[in-house]
């Protein structure tokens, strides 16, 4: 059947959630990474470990890719084209910006013609990679449709398919910089809230129920005032995707968006990068 055989190159956070679900959606679920602890765990949970990422697609109908970078993607796939079943379907589903991605669709075309390219990034982070929970932004071949259907069915929520691949990118580029947005916005108003001696739980009463009650900018107000800044989505990735956004859109000004670059990467410097995107507000408040 279509899709019930998988590989999955990259378990990091997210690719270490999503072949967990893959694997007990009951999908044959190989799986691949630099890291020998990232795999170790997977093995437990039913996935096969493979040594190389040739030996985890060669028999693979879906390759998911989710690396963290354009770089770490063509360190790994290019090696591993011929490796690919025929007819199979190669889901990008990390977020390295629109260039890159037209970029390896090319080169896939050239090389291998007989496999099917998406570009497929998900937007959420750990908690809803965890519970299958995540939206898969497709775009691709119409003919891969049914081939990941399962895969992406077991790691999502929805799956919207926007058109010839490259779609998929733009749209992640733009749903993360709305969330990017929020998510500044609940730091920046809990910082003005700390001078002005408003309690972080004043703030969510205030706002709970209500118009501005965006279920994301509540889960991060909550982790914020909690102190806990556990990696669901870490600042490093965060400022990526915003640099990625700016990148594509060269000819528009977009001045907060730049702006917030600028206030993101200064924290990234300051040593928040490995922390969840919501250290952001921790960097506010920081003298250095």
């Amino acid at each position: 059947m279509a899709g019930d055989t998988v590989a999955v190159l990259g378990t990091g956070i997210m690719g270490s959630a999503m072949a967990r679900n893959l694997v007990a959606a009951g999908l044959r679920t190989t799986v691949w990474d630099r890291s020998p602890e990232a795999t170790a765990r997977l093995a437990n949970a039913g996935a096969l470990v493979a040594a190389s990422p040739q030996e985890a697609v060669r028999e693979a109908n879906v390759v998911i890719t989710m690396l963290p970078d354009a770089n770490a993607v063509n360190s790994v796939v290019p090696d591993s084209l011929q490796a690919f079943a025929a007819g199979a379907v190669w889901a990008q589903m990390g977020t390295i910006g629109v260039e890159a991605t037209a970029g390896l669709d090319g080169r896939l075309r050239g090389v291998r013609p007989d496999v099917m390219f998406v570009d497929a990034p998900v937007s959420g982070s750990e908690g809803p990679a965890e519970t299958g929970q995540l939206l898969v932004l497709a775009s691709g071949p119409a003919a891969a449709e049914a081939i990941t259907a399962r895969a992406f069915s077991a790691i999502g929520r929805k799956t919207v398919w926007l058109g010839q691949a490259g779609q998929g990118s733009r749209m992640k580029l733009v749903v993360n910089a709305y969330l990017s947005f929020l998510i500044e916005g609940v730091a920046e108003a809990l910082e003005l809230g700390s001078q002005l001696g408003i309690d972080p739980a004043g703030l969510d009463a205030v706002i709970e129920g209500g118009p501005l009650d965006a279920p994301l900018a509540d889960a991060k107000l909550h982790k914020i005032a909690r102190g806990d800044f556990t990696p669901e989505f870490p600042l490093e990735w965060a400022l990526k995707d915003v640099d990625l956004a700016i990148a594509a859109a060269s000819g528009s000004r977009l001045p907060m968006l730049r702006a917030l670059s600028g206030q993101w990467r200064q924290a990234v410097e300051a040593g928040y990068g490995r922390d969840d995107v919501s250290a952001a507000r921790l960097a506010l408040s920081d003298p250095a």
